[in-house]
């Protein structure tokens, strides 16, 4: 879904709706979408949540709404991190709701993240969770055993660090649902 989207935005998953626990690759896949889609020329914004709210309270403090609409809304891609920190805010879900209208209404592209399905985020508001499953929500789930091993392997090459195939796999078979702690545990 992730290459799709980042090779022709705007057309099978939009939005495109990723959540997972926390350390699964969320953020590492709007990045990925993000190199990919500026490979191609194409204008793309990745923000977190607390950056959208932080540029809102400030283009509403300097009465600067144009220039905070116009650097959200002029885009082939947004890609949104960490939605479920906006739940409470009225205004920012305001704000972000007239955008997403915006660009969606014009082809373009939006990936959001979560860490959990859009109608389980606390204080999202009902317009937000019904435009969000308009698209893919996905899940993404905690990597298999081989999965893990092959990530360990590679980070270990990366180390330039000769590890015995058995330590990996003892790595592999207790860190099961973080690929952070996964990573961070072979250092």
């Amino acid at each position: 879904a992730a290459k799709s989207v980042a090779a022709s935005p705007g057309t099978d998953y939009n939005p495109l709706f990723l959540y997972s626990d926390t350390g699964l690759g969320k953020t590492h896949l709007l990045h990925s979408i993000a190199r990919e889609s500026l490979k191609q020329n194409m204008k793309c914004l990745y923000v977190t949540s607390e950056q959208f709210t932080n540029d809102f309270i400030s283009s509403v403090r300097n009465r600067s709404m144009d220039q905070f609409r116009t650097k959200y809304a002029d885009n082939q891609i947004l890609l949104f991190d960490d939605i479920q920190f906006i739940g409470g805010k009225e205004q920012t879900q305001a704000s972000f709701f007239h955008i997403f209208n915006e660009l969606y209404n014009a082809g373009c592209q939006l990936v959001i993240t979560s860490d959990s399905p859009p109608n389980s985020i606390p204080l999202l508001e009902s317009r937000l969770r019904s435009r969000f499953g308009w698209g893919l929500p996905a899940k993404i789930e905690p990597p298999a055993l081989e999965t893990r091993l092959s990530i360990l392997q590679h980070k270990a090459q990366k180390l330039g660090s000769n590890i015995d195939g058995e330590i990996l796999e003892y790595i592999a078979n207790r860190v099961l649902n973080n690929i952070r702690a996964l990573e961070g545990t072979l250092t």
